[in-house]
């Protein structure tokens, strides 16, 4: 397993669209174990493949403290059950130090396959309900930012430019 590296906002890369996976293969599984330990290692929760220039639509998430319990959602699909928005406070791997308030739908169902491409669905709440939906914006180009204000997002590059550059 290789730790990958995780791109940076604004690198454009992250606003590329992920394309379907069509092959259920051991390169697949290599990327993925790749994700999980590259998530391990940045001390993340979530991981789009998008996030470390796969744009495949691949995702890793594991919310237990102790990286016990990974889940993979490979061409998820979601609806939303319940529209009534939950807020918590966002953090990313690809925009690190920066943490806001963001209102997700609280309640969603997520339709994937696992590495095998056997197809599940599932609902989910809480916190991997918005885990679920933060990953899944990355596989469609979008980030956190996206939810803020223009002012806020625009404060937010100037401190990773400014990061970047030291």
């Amino acid at each position: 397993m290789s730790i990958l590296q995780i791109l940076k906002y604004p690198n454009p890369n992250l606003r590329q669209q992920a394309k379907t996976v069509e092959k259920f293969d051991q390169n697949l599984k290599l990327t993925i174990d790749d994700m999980l330990e590259t998530m391990k290692d940045a001390k993340g929760i979530g991981l789009a493949a998008t996030q470390v220039d796969i744009h495949s639509r691949i995702i890793v998430i594991d919310l237990s403290e102790d990286y016990s319990d990974p889940q993979i959602f490979i061409n998820p699909e979601m609806s939303i059950v319940d529209k009534t928005l939950s807020a918590y406070t966002e953090g990313c791997l690809s925009i690190p130090g920066v943490q806001e308030n963001i209102e997700r739908p609280s309640v969603v169902i997520i339709t994937a396959s696992d590495a095998n491409g056997d197809i599940f669905k599932a609902e989910y709440t809480g916190l991997m309900a918005t885990c679920i939906q933060h990953e899944i914006d990355h596989l469609n180009g979008k980030l956190f930012v996206d939810y803020l204000s223009p002012l806020k997002r625009q404060l937010i590059r100037k401190k990773m430019k400014k990061s970047k550059a030291n």
